[in-house]
């Protein structure tokens, strides 16, 4: 954030208060509260959108959210004197979830629901995702591709030695996610959704929930769409558990502070099984190194594809075990 965006505050009739920097952003405080100033490089109607979407969630009470401040002009956006946009977030003086926190998690999660529960709006096509037989179809299909790059021109690092060794293997379970997916009940599901407005957060981890004394407040809309909401429990979940080795029990502490304030149906659950099918992690890892320089290729994303490798009967074993009657 360079200095120069302090100027926009007075947009707002805020007179300059003790700033830090933190992640691409400035922190305010002041006397009416503390603020996130950031550069804004969006579409400003979609950011309209957002903030319908956040105001209609702050007005039901039920959750804490990082709704935008309009400046003097009624503006989301405001502009500098070199032509950059920013724009002024109600921020919490709180941190963010601690992952080897087993109260974190549950707060985090019990949020989350709570927030589904009230997080929708009329649909609109232009903010829906693609849909996840798309995606799982598109993500196959670059998995083969990589394969077949590396065979033809040679394995010649540890990276694409381990890929080629392990490709066949995730491919398949990949297959198989799709399969399933087409004969499960996922298109009623998506457009029940979409008649009822339901919304997703989009990117729901441990950065965007800040802890704080009594309650929690949830951050970072930027990607919130029209999903099935079970896509922002599956995100949170899979990151949670692969710090976790795939611990079941605690995907099942997850899912029962869950369901506290939002009972999952059948439907739902057979979906979430689904997700957690699909070979996610490994197919971002490959995608990553197709994407880049494959002259050089860092030694942690090789130990990333290790430890999935390694992990790979641990994960499958999860999700024999997880969702079977009795467990989930």
């Amino acid at each position: 954030m360079n200095d120069y965006g302090l100027s926009v505050l007075a947009q707002y009739g805020m007179k300059k208060a003790e700033t830090r920097r933190t992640r691409g952003a400035l922190l305010c405080r002041y006397e009416q509260g503390v603020y996130l100033l950031k550069a804004f490089e969006g579409s400003a109607r979609k950011l309209e959108k957002q903030q319908e979407l956040l105001l209609s969630v702050r007005a039901s009470g039920k959750c804490q959210v990082d709704y935008f401040l309009e400046n003097q002009d009624g503006e989301l956006i405001s502009i500098d004197r070199d032509g950059n946009g920013y724009t002024l977030q109600k921020w919490y003086e709180g941190r963010e979830c601690d992952t080897k926190s087993a109260e974190d998690i549950r707060r985090s999660a019990a949020a989350m629901a709570e927030l589904h529960n009230v997080m929708h709006l009329p649909f609109q096509a232009d903010y829906g995702m693609r849909t996840l037989d798309e995606e799982f179809e598109r993500h196959n299909r670059e998995l083969r591709k990589i394969r077949k790059f590396i065979r033809n021109k040679g394995a010649s690092n540890a990276f694409e030695k381990l890929f080629l060794s392990s490709a066949d293997w995730f491919l398949e379970k990949g297959e198989e996610a799709l399969g399933l997916l087409r004969v499960s009940g996922y298109e009623e599901l998506l457009e029940e959704a979409h008649a009822q407005g339901r919304v997703c957060h989009g990117e729901y981890n441990q950065h965007n929930v800040l802890i704080m004394k009594n309650s929690a407040a949830v951050t970072g809309f930027g990607h919130w769409n029209f999903d099935l909401q079970t896509a922002d429990l599956y995100r949170f979940s899979r990151k949670i558990l692969e710090k976790y080795n795939w611990d079941k029990k605690v995907f099942q502490e997850i899912v029962r502070q869950y369901e506290k304030h939002r009972p999952l149906r059948a439907e739902e659950k057979e979906n979430l099984r689904i997700r957690f099918l699909y070979p996610e992690k490994y197919w971002k890892l490959a995608n990553h190194y197709f994407s880049h320089n494959k002259a050089w290729i860092s030694e942690k994303n090789v130990e990333k594809l290790r430890i999935l490798v390694e992990q790979r009967e641990t994960w499958e074993d999860f999700g024999k075990k997880c969702f079977i009657k009795g467990l989930f």
